[in-house]
């Protein structure tokens, strides 16, 4: 007989999001607010206020031990060893050809009796694939690896007013908290580790908290908000976010067909860091071809029209339909409005500016202006 299908997990504040009347979609095996109401709203309000969002389903993998940051060079891209305590570092997680497995947050904590301690974010699809991996490459090195997703909430304040809003329920030094950085702190009597990443394109926060304190936090900071416009926002508008800011999404961006170097992202391979790391002559070979002329590159689409692409429609040259790549991530784009996408083209149509690119949407060539990615990026 075939098994029944898993239930999707629930969050910490899936009976706030019910009661808020939110759209809820199965994502990565979780029960999840889609939306509240209209996602272009809510893509506003973020733009222009702030928004809050659970984001609760991402994985987190805690290392512990005198050798983690050791340990974590072997397993990733990056030279976290280096990272100092407080920080944090976006890398990859590749396989032994170069792929990417998921990429990660990495947040280097302090120091419990002299012990490194770190924070591996991953993405709800693959938690279990980095856990897996992480734990396989770290067996020969002092350290100790712990799924802590039953052991973290995770709510997210994104947006230009969300500094005002968190400092209001909160005496952590957030004006000394840089980007890509975290500290422990308390949040409307809540203990949270409060980082400063996002995945919006706006200033924002995280806050990493026990499951028990997420719907007080959760009220707390909608009533500290209020008046500064914050709404609740679902998954939809955050991908329209991050779209817009160019920023990549496992499965779509990247995925294990991918290296950091053909998505554009190579910066974060650390060649000269110590000690040798998995996928490492793979991407060196993945590195010589990107310093060349690489067969592809990852673009912005712009349409003319207004019709929106979606991810696996094929990108073409408009005068003979001669396939040139394919949309990875396609949205009606809110704050330019119009239709955008981000694709995978070959290098010769890539330039901005190229003339005579289209969408194939359905039989039908719809003709987009190639640009710079991101198509939005805020004052700073």
């Amino acid at each position: 007989m075939p098994s029944e299908t898993a239930a999707p997990r629930r969050t910490a504040l899936d009976a706030v999001h019910r009661a808020l009347g939110a759209t809820m979609t199965d994502f990565a095996g979780w029960d999840m607010p889609l939306r509240y109401g209209s996602e272009r709203d809510e893509h506003v309000a973020v733009r222009t206020r702030a928004g809050l969002f659970d984001l609760s389903h991402m994985g987190e993998i805690t290392l512990t031990g005198p050798q983690a940051g050791q340990a974590l060079d072997h397993a990733l891209v990056g030279n976290l060893s280096a990272l100092k305590p407080g920080r944090a570092r976006y890398t990859m997680i590749c396989d032994e050809r170069g792929g990417i497995l998921d990429d990660l947050i990495v947040y280097r904590l302090d120091e419990e009796e002299g012990r490194q301690k770190y924070l591996v974010v991953a993405n709800a699809s693959n938690a279990q694939v980095v856990l897996d991996a992480l734990t396989e490459r770290a067996a020969g090195f002092d350290t100790a690896v712990r799924d802590d997703r039953e052991n973290y909430a995770l709510l997210a304040v994104q947006g230009p007013a969300s500094p005002a809003i968190l400092k209001s329920v909160t005496d952590a030094d957030l004006d000394g908290l840089k980007y890509y950085a975290g500290l422990p702190g308390t949040v409307a009597g809540v203990d949270a580790l409060i980082a400063r990443t996002g995945y919006t394109g706006e200033d924002g926060f995280e806050l990493f908290v026990a499951p028990a304190d997420a719907e007080k936090l959760w009220q707390a900071l909608t009533e500290a908000g209020a008046d500064a416009g914050l709404v609740p926002c679902g998954l939809s508008c955050r991908d329209t976010l991050r779209l817009e800011a160019g920023m990549p999404l496992y499965g779509h961006e990247l995925t294990t067909a991918t290296t950091p170097f053909d998505a554009g992202l190579g910066r974060v391979v650390k060649f000269d860091k110590p000690g040798d790391f998995v996928g490492r002559a793979a991407l060196e070979a993945a590195a010589e071809r990107a310093a060349g002329t690489p067969p592809r590159k990852l673009v912005g689409l712009v349409a003319t029209g207004r019709r929106v692409p979606r991810a696996g429609y094929p990108v073409v040259e408009a005068a003979s339909g001669t396939v040139i790549g394919e949309v990875t991530s396609g949205a009606p784009s809110p704050t330019l409005g119009k239709p955008i996408a981000i694709a995978y083209v070959d290098a010769a149509h890539a330039a901005p500016g190229t003339a005579g690119v289209a969408v194939d949407i359905r039989g039908s060539h719809e003709e987009y202006e190639v640009v710079a990615l991101p198509f939005y990026q805020r004052e700073r």
